[in-house]
């Protein structure tokens, strides 16, 4: 497991419980999802994945290596594991794009040579080339967001974790950057990421956790989650349009394609054609 952790617990100074136990793993190479409401412990967890939180008990673990909360060995998780906050304000504060990605490789020490051909690549994965002069203040948002995956990616990690990727997007936008990261984790990029937007889990993710009030109440694949849907609207969460829609023609009108409900508009197509044929 790339990421690991045991029975974490976090409390806040006033002694309340933001995670409870919380047991989290996600395998290298995959694209694991952690679905909540608002205020269910989601960014609290992921603060813990790069040693921006310690646990008040419990253990994380990141490639196998328990973290250690020294500054020098902070430093190399960050490097192993980059962050891409809800709100990409929170992360671009350099006057110009280029001076924004340039930072965090910057800070490792590398040569000019090396920031600038990272600072390069980088832009260009995410289809940000072009905009190195621009301040990231005249940015949209969805440009914002990728130029925050951008100074992510000119530090080489292992693990991308973003917390609400599509959250302020318009649909064109929020596709851009799934499709982005779909194409990150095909070249070997761990992503985690958290979301309460349930349509997009299905296509993207391999495996899914429900985290709610700082416990995680269920995880496996998203057939396995989505199937529990009483676990599902405990959570305050929904099930998928197309799920949803399939439940409605089974209990109103004594129609049913059978279980578990299709996640995909491409799996329910499937599903009604093999009906229609019989």
């Amino acid at each position: 497991m790339i990421i690991e952790t045991d029975k974490i617990v976090y409390e806040y100074p006033d002694g309340t419980k933001a995670l409870e136990n919380v047991n989290f793993h996600a395998e290298e190479g995959k694209i694991v999802a952690l679905l909540g409401p608002n205020g269910a412990g989601k960014s609290t967890l992921f603060l813990h994945f790069n040693g921006i939180l310690e646990p008040t008990s419990g253990t994380v673990k990141i490639d196998g290596e328990p973290v250690n909360y020294k500054k020098k060995d902070l430093m190399k998780v960050r490097q192993k594991v980059g962050i891409v906050f809800q709100n990409p304000d929170d992360q671009l504060f350099a006057p110009t794009v280029m001076e924004d990605v340039a930072f965090g490789p910057m800070n490792l020490g590398l040569s000019k040579e090396e920031v600038d051909l990272r600072v390069k690549e980088s832009l260009e994965k995410v289809g940000m080339a072009g905009f190195e002069k621009k301040p990231p203040h005249h940015l949209s948002g969805g440009q914002k967001k990728r130029v925050a995956i951008a100074g992510i990616l000119a530090m080489n990690p292992k693990i991308m974790v973003l917390d609400e990727p599509t959250s302020g997007l318009d649909p064109k936008g929020a596709s851009h950057i799934l499709q982005l990261l779909y194409q990150l984790n095909k070249e070997g990029m761990t992503i985690v990421i958290s979301t309460h937007d349930v349509d997009l889990v299905p296509l993207y993710a391999d495996s899914v956790y429900i985290i709610s009030k700082g416990k995680i109440i269920k995880e496996g694949s998203p057939q396995e989650v989505f199937g529990d849907v009483e676990t599902i609207r405990k959570a305050d969460l929904r099930l998928p349009r197309i799920a949803h829609l399939m439940e409605i023609l089974q209990k109103e009108d004594e129609v049913s394609f059978g279980k578990p409900y299709p996640l995909t508009i491409g799996e329910a197509r499937r599903r009604i054609l093999k009906e229609i044929e019989h």
